[in-house]
């Protein structure tokens, strides 16, 4: 039935894609035990709770019982999510930022409805849209900001940065946007029900009437079609045609950039961004959206105007103009110095915990495992230096706090040295190459 259920959104995508007017009316039944059971098997094990407080093992001791009671449910419109669990984690020096835990059952529906969403719209998503969707990566956005600023006449990057994009998508639009494609009545009253769904803080109920339902699967669904609608297709169809030069736009979920040739033009795209998201409800932050004069000419251009070449930030990583070998123009980018202190505030708290909690072979692959973490996700071209900034204050780290074990010291340097050689931690090192 899994099985059966994958060839049927097999066949969604492919009508999807032979006629981008049409609108599906029957969608709601894909929701059946054994397409939800897949649905089920895809998500996160090790998962915090929701207000439930039922764990993805906890809901699989009766799989087959719970899935054919969710069904039901689902069949006879008696199935109403949970109100989303609130949680807070730190978020640099700047405080926290909220969280949201969805019930498993809800993070199950969600999953279901999120797979068949994504096979209507991965056939009208456009293709400098890189965020949650299959085959897709942040490192494929970079890399298109890479080769666009590097072989393009870009001259002007617009960075844009949208406040709370996640807590103010408007419900009304959205529902709007899916019935472009979407008739099936029962598919949307789910859809509007999650939406509504609230969340619980400190034990509070609050009620939301904007935003997607943060924690779960759905989210960065919604979040694409809305922007797919708000922005990529707007550029597509009107703006694009009407820029003068060469005008791009990168986008990972709400973090966006436009590579543009002309001053004018960027201007003139920045002034109508703010008007656009402002007709949707959305803000753009007005001191993290700008436009800068970037590209091959920006370094020559600093040293006539007497200031430093500008940089942009995207998806983690500080863009600048650099030099190659040859003294060429070479896009340069390096892990954000933000992200830099974060990581290795993460990994100072984390050692301190478990330095005495347990032995060291007991923490040392987990240890390894989120360096290789870090390497996967930051050795990009042209960011050696600075994973191998992180690898060096690991390692000073680590020495400080397994010398702080007991009253005497553990290790001298050289000592350290010899233990590192005999159980070695993963090395830094290029992952993803865009030269």
């Amino acid at each position: 039935m899994e099985t059966l259920s994958s060839n049927t959104l097999a066949l969604v995508t492919q009508r999807a894609r032979r006629d981008q007017t049409f609108q599906f009316t029957s969608l709601a039944h894909l929701l059946n035990v054994e397409f939800l059971r897949g649905c089920y098997r895809s998500l996160g094990k090790e998962k915090a709770p929701g207000i439930d407080g039922q764990s993805w093992h906890d809901y699989g001791e009766h799989l087959d019982e719970n899935l054919i009671n969710l069904v039901e449910r689902l069949k006879a419109k008696r199935y109403y999510p949970l109100p989303v669990k609130r949680v807070y984690i730190p978020k640099g020096d700047k405080g926290t930022r909220p969280l949201g835990l969805p019930a498993i059952e809800d993070k199950i529906v969600q999953k279901g409805i999120a797979r068949i969403l994504g096979a209507i719209y991965e056939a009208d998503f456009y293709d400098g849209s890189y965020g949650f969707r299959p085959k897709r990566s942040c490192h494929q956005a970079l890399k298109a900001v890479n080769d666009a600023i590097q072989t393009k006449p870009v001259s002007y990057v617009i960075e844009a940065d949208i406040q709370g994009f996640f807590d103010h998508v408007s419900h009304d639009w959205m529902l709007k946007f899916l019935q472009v494609r979407i008739r099936d009545s029962s598919l949307l009253l789910l859809i509007r029900r999650f939406l509504k769904a609230g969340y619980l803080d400190s034990g509070l109920l609050v009620r939301t009437d904007e935003g997607t339902p943060q924690g779960g699967p759905l989210s960065p669904m919604l979040a694409n079609i809305f922007l797919h609608y708000v922005l990529d297709l707007w550029l597509e169809k009107w703006l694009g045609p009407q820029v003068r030069g060469y005008c791009h736009l990168v986008r990972y979920a709400d973090d966006f950039l436009f590579l543009v040739q002309y001053r004018d033009s960027a201007e003139w795209i920045e002034r109508l961004l703010r008007e656009r998201f402002a007709k949707f409800g959305l803000t753009l932050h007005p001191a993290k959206t700008r436009t800068m004069s970037f590209g091959r000419y920006e370094r020559n251009k600093a040293k006539r105007e007497n200031r430093k070449a500008h940089t942009f930030e995207f998806l983690g990583f500080t863009h600048y103009c650099g030099l190659s070998r040859q003294g060429r123009f070479l896009l340069g980018r390096k892990t954000s110095s933000q992200r830099l202190a974060r990581a290795c505030r993460k990994l100072n708290l984390w050692l301190k915990e478990v330095r005495s909690a347990m032995p060291m072979k007991a923490f040392w692959p987990t240890l390894a495992a989120k360096l290789r973490g870090h390497y996967q996700y930051y050795g990009v071209s042209g960011n050696s230096r600075m994973i191998g900034t992180f690898d060096y204050r690991v390692k000073r780290l680590l020495y400080k706090w397994l010398n702080r074990r007991c009253e005497c010291k553990s290790f001298s340097w050289k000592q350290f040295g010899d233990y590192l050689r005999h159980y070695p931690l993963p090395r830094p090192r290029i992952v993803h190459r865009f030269y």
